[in-house]
Formats: C-alpha cells, sequence, structure tokens
C-alpha cells in the first residue's frame, strides 16, 4: 500500500513538546516505527488512535538530560506531576500524568512492555528517573484508553518509550546548565556504543546526571509563606504557629512565644509566625546512574533471539524547615515560675509546641535501585505469521531516611520523670537533645514477573485487503512491600503510627486483536478500516472480566481521513492500594462542636475492586493539496470512570455522619457504616480507607497543525499543539466537582487551554528552534465559593519561551546551546497555593535556565 504524506501525519499527530523534526529525517524514522495501540504489524501507519511521536532529535535538542523534561510539557498532559519543583512529598520521583487523570492511570511500557515501578515504598507508578534519556531512540505518546492491547493502567494513555536497538559507532554526550540565579546547576554525561555483527546487533549505554539545589529563599516570590490579611486585601510574610523557643497554650487561653534568653512574652501574629521557606528547597537534587543494552542475535534465519538490560541508581534529597513537635505536660514548680505572671498555676496542663531549629532541618534522602530484563525469541513460520515468547523481569528496592527527627515518646516520658525541663531554653540545645534525635530510616520495593506469548499475521484476503490479527496470553505477578523505621511502626515518634505494607497478586490474560479491511479504492472510500480487540483477565486478588475496542479509519483520499475509536479500560488496584498499611493522619475537619483536627485512619482496603472506563475518541486528519507540506488533526476525547478508587472527603463524612449537637446519624448509610466514627472528648476519630467510590469524568479536544516547507534556501517547520479541556469532574459521595478551568492546593491544575508552538528551521550547519508554551487563566478552587474573600482568587494566563540551537563543527561534532524560559517568567501567586506560594506541578518555578552540551560521534 503506497504510504502517503497523509498516513505520515496520522501516525506522527506531532507534539509541540517534540521540537520539530525534519520532514526527510521523519519519514526514514516512521518506516521503522510500531504504532503504540496496536499489536499488528502493519506496511502503513494510519491507526484509529491519535498517536505523538517524539524523536531523539527532538529530546536532544529541547536540552531535556530527564524524560519528565519533555513528557510534562506536552498539552495532553495536565494535573499533578512529580518532578524536581516539588519538594514536598515527592520522593525524589517523575511522572508523567495524562488527561490529569493521574500518574496510575497512564500506562508507561519500554519497547512495548510494561515498566516497572519504580520508587520509594511499595510504588504504584513508574519513576520516568529509571529511563536513559541517551538510549531513547523515539517516543510514542497514545492518548487513548488501550485496555484492551495493553491491560490494566492504560485508561487515559499510553507513554511508549522505544530505545535504540540498531545503533552502531560511538556517540558522547556531555551538558552542563543551571538557572540565571547561578544555582541548580545540572551536568550530564552519557556514551553510546553499538556494533553490528554477521547475526545481530548489540548496543551499550550508560548516562550519569548530578543536579543541584536552590532555596526558596533565594527567589522573591518563595522567600517566605504569604499570608493574606484584611480578609484578603492585602499581603504580608507569614509561617507557622509552631515556632523556634516554644509557642505554648494555657489553660486560661493565653498564647505565649518564648524567647532565646528564657523568657515568655504573649504570641503576636504578626511578628512571631516561623519563616519555615527559608530552608526548603526550591529544586531539589539529585544523583542518577543508567545503564542499558539491548542485544538482538538471529539464531536462524527465522528465528532471533532479543534481550534488553536497565540498571538505574537513584540518589535523591529534598529538605524541609526544623521539624514541628508538640506535646502537653503539667506545669510544676521545678519548671520555673515564668509562667505564673501570664496566669498559669502550678498543676495546669500546658499545650507545647515547638520548631526544632536548634537541631536543623529535616533532610530527606532515597536511595532507589531498579533492574529490568528483557529475554525472549521472535521468529516467522512459513506463511509469514510472526510468532514471539518473552520474560520481563523487573524489580525496584529503595532505601528512604529522615534525618533530624525527635523520639518525642522518650522526650515526654523524662519531663514527666523531672529529668527535662521544656521550660529551660538550654535544655533543647543540639548538644543536649543527642539523647532524643534519631533518622527514620524505612525500606520498601516492588517486584513483577511477566511471561508473555504472541502470534499475529494476515489470516487471508478480502476484497479490500487482507485481515490482520494478532493474539497472546499473558501472566503477571506482582508483589510489593515497605517496612517502616521501628519507631514510627511502634508510634513512639511525634508522627503517627505507620503499620507496614506487603502483598501480592498474579494474573493471567488472553487477548486477540483483527484489523479488517471493508472498503479500498472506492469513489469516497480510498481506505475504510474497522479495527476490533478484546482481552480477559482474571486476577487473584478480585476475579475475571473482559475488556474492548472498537476503531476505525475512513480515508476518503489522500487529504481527508476520519478516525475513531469506543473501547473499554480498566485500572486493578494496586498491592499500595489492596494492602497498604494503616495509619492514622490528622486530619482538619470544621464542627461546632468538635476539635479542628479529626484522627483518620488510612491505609489499602483488600475488597477493592478495578476501576472501569467507558472511552471515545474521534478525530479527522486533513491535509490539502493546494498546500504542499499542511496537515491538520483534530481529536475529540471522552473518558468517563466510575468504580474510582479513592478516600471519601473528611468534611462530607463528619457533615453526614454527625450533627450540630455531636450526634450520630445516618448509621445504616454505607458512608457512616464504612467511617465507624467515634466521638470522645470533642475528637472525632473514623476510618477512611481506599474504597471504590468516586466517578471521574474528562472531555476536550485535541488540536495540531503541522507546516513543512523550504524557503530562503533552508528547511523549515513550525507546528501548533492545543489541547482545550471541556469537562473535568469528580464525584465522591455524591458531590461533584468539576475541576476544568481550576488550580489546587494538591491535585495540581486544569487549565481550559494548554497550547504549545514551536518552529525550527535546519541549514547545512546548524539548526535554530524556537518553542512558546501558553496555558491559559485559571481559578482558585481555594475560592470557588467566596471568591472576593481571596486576595487572589485566579492566576493568569502564563507563556514561556524556549530557544536553542545547534553547530555542526564536522561530521563528528555538534555544539549546542539554549536558554529555556527565556524572559525569566515567574510563577503566580494565588490564594490556596500549593507550595513556593505557587503550584510547582504546573509552574516553572526555576526561572531562567541556560544551558551549552557537545555531541561526538566517533
Amino acid at each position: 500500500m503506497r504510504k502517503t504524506a497523509l498516513s505520515i501525519a496520522i501516525a506522527l499527530s506531532t507534539t509541540a513538546t517534540a521540537v520539530p523534526v525534519f520532514a526527510q529525517d521523519t519519514a526514514t524514522k516512521i518506516e521503522k516505527i510500531e504504532v503504540t495501540g496496536s499489536r499488528i504489524k502493519r506496511a502503513d501507519m494510519e491507526t484509529a488512535s491519535p498517536v505523538t511521536f517524539i524523536g531523539a532529535d527532538a529530546i536532544q535538542a529541547s536540552g531535556a538530560v530527564t524524560i519528565d523534561d519533555v513528557l510534562q510539557d506536552i498539552t495532553a498532559a495536565a494535573g499533578a506531576m512529580t518532578n524536581p519543583g516539588v519538594n514536598n512529598g515527592s520522593g525524589g520521583n517523575a511522572s508523567i500524568n495524562l488527561r490529569g487523570l493521574g500518574a496510575q492511570r497512564t500506562l508507561v511500557l519500554v519497547n512495548g512492555r510494561r515498566m516497572i515501578n519504580s520508587g520509594t515504598g511499595a510504588a504504584s507508578t513508574v519513576d520516568l528517573n529509571t529511563i536513559p534519556v541517551a538510549m531513547i531512540k523515539h517516543i510514542e505518546v497514545l492518548k487513548d484508553g488501550a485496555s484492551a492491547v495493553y491491560g490494566t493502567d492504560a485508561v487515559a494513555g499510553v507513554v511508549n518509550i522505544i530505545l535504540k536497538d540498531d545503533f552502531e559507532g560511538a556517540e558522547l554526550n556531555a551538558q552542563t546548565g543551571m538557572s540565571g540565579e547561578g544555582d541548580a546547576e545540572q551536568h550530564n554525561i552519557d556514551l553510546t556504543v553499538g556494533s553490528s555483527f554477521d547475526r545481530g546487533n548489540m548496543v551499550f549505554g550508560i548516562q550519569y546526571m548530578e543536579r543541584g539545589s536552590a532555596s526558596q529563599a533565594d527567589r522573591g516570590f518563595s522567600k517566605c509563606p504569604i499570608t493574606e490579611t484584611d480578609n484578603g486585601e492585602g499581603l504580608t510574610c507569614g509561617g507557622s504557629t509552631i515556632t523556634p523557643n516554644g509557642h505554648l497554650y494555657l489553660e486560661n487561653g493565653k498564647e505565649l512565644q518564648g524567647d532565646p534568653d528564657g523568657n515568655y512574652a504573649e504570641y503576636n501574629p504578626a511578628t512571631d509566625p516561623y519563616n519555615y521557606a527559608a530552608e526548603s528547597y526550591l529544586y531539589t537534587p539529585m544523583q542518577r546512574l543508567n545503564i542499558t543494552g539491548n542485544l538482538n542475535y538471529e539464531l536462524s534465519d527465522n528465528t532471533t533471539l532479543f534481550s534488553e538490560a536497565m540498571y538505574s541508581k537513584r540518589w535523591s534529597e529534598q529538605q524541609m524547615a526544623a521539624q514541628p513537635v508538640w506535646f502537653d505536660f503539667t506545669y510544676t514548680e521545678a519548671m520555673g515560675d515564668d509562667l505564673l505572671e501570664h496566669g498559669a498555676e502550678y498543676g495546669d496542663t500546658i499545650h507545647y509546641r515547638r520548631r526544632m531549629t536548634d537541631t536543623g532541618t529535616r533532610d530527606f534522602a532515597q536511595v532507589v535501585d531498579t533492574v529490568r530484563t528483557v529475554v525472549g525469541v521472535e521468529g516467522m513460520l512459513s506463511n509469514d505469521w510472526s510468532w514471539d515468547v518473552a520474560v520481563n523481569f523487573g524489580r525496584n528496592d529503595s532505601v528512604d531516611k529522615l534525618s533530624n527527627l525527635h523520639n518525642i515518646g522518650s522526650l515526654t516520658e523524662d519531663i514527666e520523670l523531672g529529668h527535662f525541663n521544656p521550660l529551660d531554653q538550654n535544655a533543647w540545645s543540639a548538644e543536649n537533645m543527642t539523647d532524643y534525635i534519631y533518622t527514620e530510616q524505612n525500606t520498601g520495593g516492588s517486584q513483577m514477573l511477566n511471561l508473555s506469548a504472541s502470534l499475529a499475521g494476515e489470516l487471508f484476503e478480502l476484497p479490500a485487503g487482507y485481515l490482520g490479527f494478532a493474539t497472546g496470553i499473558e501472566k503477571r505477578t506482582e508483589k510489593a512491600w515497605y517496612t517502616p523505621d521501628s519507631l514510627t511502626s511502634q508510634g513512639l515518634a511525634n508522627d503517627p503510627k505507620v503499620e507496614p505494607t506487603s502483598g501480592s497478586y498474579d494474573v493471567n490474560e488472553a487477548f486477540v486483536e483483527f484489523a479488517i479491511p471493508v472498503l479500498a479504492d472506492m469513489p469516497f472510500a480510498q481506505n475504510l478500516d474497522l479495527s476490533a480487540a478484546v482481552r480477559a483477565f482474571d486476577y487473584s486478588s478480585f476475579g475475571s472480566d473482559s475488556t474492548w475496542k472498537l476503531g476505525f479509519t475512513w480515508k476518503l483520499n489522500d487529504q481527508l481521513m476520519f478516525r475513531g475509536v469506543k473501547s473499554t479500560a480498566f485500572r486493578a488496584p494496586t498491592v499500595d492500594e489492596l494492602y497498604g498499611g494503616k495509619s492514622p493522619s490528622f486530619e482538619q475537619i470544621s464542627h461546632p462542636l468538635l476539635d479542628s483536627q479529626a484522627e483518620v485512619i488510612v491505609g489499602g482496603n483488600a475488597n477493592l475492586t478495578p476501576e472501569e472506563a467507558d472511552t471515545l475518541t474521534f478525530g479527522l486528519v486533513y491535509e490539502p493539496s493546494f498546500i504542499d507540506g499542511l496537515s491538520l488533526t483534530v481529536d475529540y476525547y471522552d473518558i468517563a470512570i466510575t468504580n474510582a478508587i479513592s478516600e471519601v472527603n473528611n468534611q462530607y463524612i463528619v457533615d453526614n455522619c454527625v450533627d450540630s449537637s455531636g450526634n450520630l446519624i445516618n448509621q445504616g448509610s454505607a458512608v457512616c457504616q464504612s467511617a465507624n466514627i467515634q466521638i470522645a472528648n470533642g475528637k472525632a476519630t473514623f476510618n477512611n480507607q481506599l474504597q471504590n467510590i468516586g466517578d471521574e469524568t474528562t472531555q476536550g479536544y485535541d488540536i495540531n497543525i503541522a507546516y513543512n516547507f523550504e524557503a530562503m534556501g533552508l528547511n523549515w517547520r513550525a507546528g501548533l499543539d492545543t489541547s482545550i479541556l471541556n469537562e473535568r469532574t469528580i464525584t465522591m459521595a455524591d458531590e461533584t466537582i468539576d475541576y476544568t478551568g481550576l488550580i489546587t492546593s494538591g491535585l495540581g491544575s486544569y487549565a481550559d487551554i494548554k497550547s504549545s508552538f514551536n518552529l525550527a528551521v535546519k541549514a547545512d550547519v546548524w539548526t535554530a528552534n524556537y518553542k512558546v508554551r501558553y496555558l491559559s487563566s485559571m481559578d482558585s478552587f481555594a475560592c470557588m465559593d467566596n471568591p472576593s474573600s481571596c486576595y487572589a482568587p485566579s492566576v493568569p494566563s502564563v507563556v514561556y519561551h524556549d530557544i536553542s540551537g545547534s553547530y555542526f563543527v564536522n561530521d563528528s561534532m555538534k555544539l549546542t546551546a539554549g536558554i529555556n524560559n527565556l524572559f525569566d517568567k515567574q510563577p503566580p501567586y494565588y490564594t490556596g497555593n500549593n507550595d513556593s506560594n505557587t503550584d510547582p506541578y504546573t509552574y516553572d518555578t526555576l526561572g531562567r535556565y541556560v544551558y551549552a552540551g557537545m555531541n561526538i560521534k566517533f
């Protein structure tokens, strides 16, 4: 079948994340790629689902040395994605979140096979740091549900990272960069070596990357936590009421603040709050080593042995302000008389809070080892059917540490025995606190073993062409574990008790897929093809079910094609969701008679069942004959998830299970029965473990315009990618929230419009690239009910400009340099922000970043 320029546009649907690759280079690569979303090998690239292509040249031109730098900029990504700008809770991970449905609903593949989940604890998502950028041949992003083809997790889409397997020669890359403020230095060096021999090819790559830190104290927008005053009419530097030198709550209602000299005065909310931002990272440091090898060896004319091996080691760090500690004690004469003048009496209970600046910051550190290996055999039968059998094994082991914690159990015991006076500032010195300081050390990991076999080919010829098929079976076993520090697991530290996590499950799966040619070379139907797939699965954790896909491509002529897919998808609960250890979490609630903090038991639930989804995509690809090199794609998507795994909103539980008088109500409802709420001494305790309780929907449009042309003796490529979000709702326990156009304090953002424009030009000895990224304005979720009470109830639209260029010194050497965030655009402030007074999930917090590199081939 003749491969047209239209079929190339269909296959690529180029995203604005990728710095444009030139048409003549792209055509060569297309011949080699197997399009993600189908197991059937095709002579052309035309599929029913939209697939975005990002080439190695595009990645290198962007200056990215980690994949998240590339993927998190695509317009189809939204919500919360961990990255170096996320200091609080990231654990050093990097993730991709297609459609804003959660990283756990985006399937990540390497060479078409599952990648092991990686991170700290019982990880439930793939850490993109485990995949070496230097070994990437190209990336394919399928923006459609694909559970019928790939199984669980492929709800929002699939990211398939194709590694180099036919490389010959040697290539060395070295790159360095830093922010415009002179911090967050980043250095990368990698070497790729490949060789072909009579019966095969072998590729080996090694990459080392080191990234420095930046502090929130070194940026004007983040140097202190901003507090809104005068009912949202003014801003001031604020902070935490848990302060150095002690913050005391007396029985008579007074709040006192200590000073270094041992004096106590009434707490002044204007001057006494602690600036915790000054000690927190704005950009987190990391070191990473990746070693990768691929081997293909012809055992016979029709049989090939293939193998892949990957090893990744990551050292990452985060830093937060000194630990806040809190406890109660009885005021005695032995503690001195400093509090008597403030109305305290001996025998009173003192509520004590302190920020442990005496012993330093909380230092988080992770060491994560990840191994993945694939060994298999593939071949061709006499009827040209292809087959393969493979073993895919992965394992992740992690150790995460948290330094400068304090054993409050031992400390309060010594206070009761009279061995420690909390009102004596000298008692809190670093020297005296040695016996109470400890380092929390947790271990965890995950393991996957996947056995697979498949068969694909053409069954017979129909009037419009051959009926293609693919079928296969898989058996996968996954297990994960997390062992918390001994003090934490016993609840002897200042933080809540955490139980260990341990569990496993296995699944047997079978799938079949068909590509059915219906019409060919007819009026208004140059080609009309149907596709169908079904996958059956049986999980040890919940039982059996199936999922399916139906699609079509209708090419009217060389200029216009329509495509669409209707499918079901699912996400099986992970080991952590099923068997995650229980622990109490102290959460904010609002009730006239109850304490503002409720003790909420969170953790896994072995009774969880899979999330289910209905997905629909429909679009067109148009390449007008009157403008050579121009193509346009428009795709509509609609994803509806039911049985979503989530926690119930804590306030919803209180509102529905406790009346204004503090009496339990609605105890026959499913929510209240599960919560099992208990009230004692004005404090609420209830259960809020994970449940299949939610529904989620999202729908919108993806638009791509690509134009290749020649002008002024140069080759040009322009690309415009735009994602328009129409709806993003989450329904939980009969409460529905539409997050469209909102920015939150923990779920990231859901901009109505995200757009990216790319312009690339190529001469004989140089290339240049210009990229513009646009995010529309958004409203703060925290201000939905009363925007007038907020100083910044919305954020304006934001535009980033990136430039880069390369110069070919000779056939062996290329020099590259670039500037990301050229105009040093600062992230916006909004009421109800996440961290650094903004949202590091969404905005560039580092500022202008300059880099330069060198590529040598030999």
